[in-house]
């Protein structure tokens, strides 16, 4: 893909915010792939959900609140799914924290990282899970998370 072709190339991404956010991009994926793997979605329905939940954070900067929802059943399911683990990260870093730390700016950073991982992975084909096959080479047997388990983010 052409680097014209890649959606939100406004957002800029340096290796340092994703070494910042690392606990936070992982948390995402986890979650990303166990709504596919629920939905027994396709890599186009993972790209669908991101793409929504994009544009619903980036309607956030401009102060509406506007939740765009997508038109497959699929991607509306995987787009659930990643609303519920933004939010349970959200309590958790909050609660540890004492403070809400995770910004909907770095949210927006780490689903456009994850957008972009996707369009790098996928293969084209309309029914193609390479970018699911990926996340389970990276991500194996990832055991559901636990208040315990949750992620630490000093920022």
């Amino acid at each position: 893909m052409r680097e014209a072709d890649v959606p939100n190339r406004d957002v800029q991404l340096s290796e340092q915010f994703i070494r910042t956010y690392e606990p936070v991009v992982f948390a995402l994926a986890v979650a990303l792939r166990r709504a596919m793997e629920e939905q027994r979605a396709v890599d186009f329905d993972a790209r669908e959900a991101l793409a929504a939940l994009i544009k619903t954070y980036r309607t956030r900067e401009s102060g509406l609140i506007y939740e765009t929802q997508p038109t497959n059943p699929y991607a509306a399911g995987i787009l659930e799914k990643m609303k519920s683990a933004i939010a349970t990260l959200r309590k958790g870093l909050e609660a540890e924290a004492g403070t809400d730390i995770l910004r909907d700016n770095d949210v927006l950073g780490v689903l456009v990282f994850l957008e972009r991982l996707e369009l790098q992975h996928n293969n084209g084909r309309r029914r193609g899970r390479a970018f699911l096959d990926f996340l389970r080479v990276y991500l194996p047997n990832v055991p559901a998370a636990t208040p315990a388990d949750r992620p630490s983010v000093i920022l």
